[in-house]
């Protein structure tokens, strides 16, 4: 009995290590529904929207995206009835919070793009996150790109920008 209970030790203690191994990994930042704003041949910029969840007290650093020569992370606001929007160095991701990024508050701008983005294709992002002991986590996403007939941020001219 003992040398078949042996071998079966192992399996459960070799099982659970990958759990374990598993929960550590998955235990960071969830990115839920990205997608890209898709773009008509010629159009210089996109938008990037995706939802954050951290584990704990975590920022967005960057976002890179080879569709991209210029990534960056912007925020807008409307005061008086002027929308406006700027470039944020990060966006903190309180632990266990969803966080939104959408047309109206914070999102991800693809600026300078390479070429068109077709609605229904995959937009590479590689997202980094950072949490409170100063651990970096690179996380890449395949955003779907979609049409979408609100706010266009690639016909906003981005040169006035604070």
């Amino acid at each position: 009995m003992t040398l078949f209970c042996a071998p079966r030790i192992k399996q459960l203690a070799l099982g659970l290590a990958l759990i374990g191994m598993a929960w550590q990994v998955s235990a960071q930042t969830q990115v839920n529904d990205a997608w890209v704003r898709a773009t008509v041949a010629g159009q210089p910029s996109s938008g990037a929207f995706m939802t954050l969840q951290a584990d704990t007290d975590s920022k967005l650093l960057s976002v890179q995206s080879p569709v991209a020569k210029l990534v960056q992370i912007h925020q807008s606001s409307m005061k008086d009835d002027v929308m406006s929007m700027q470039q944020v160095e990060s966006v903190a991701l309180p632990a266990g919070k969803a966080v939104s990024f959408d047309p109206h508050g914070y999102h991800i701008m693809l600026m300078d793009l390479t070429g068109q983005i077709k609605e229904g294709s995959k937009v590479p992002l590689t997202l980094t996150v950072e949490n409170a002991k100063g651990e970096k986590e690179t996380i890449k996403v395949d955003a779907e790109a979609r049409a979408l007939g609100t706010m266009d941020h690639g016909n906003m001219d981005h040169s006035k920008m604070h």
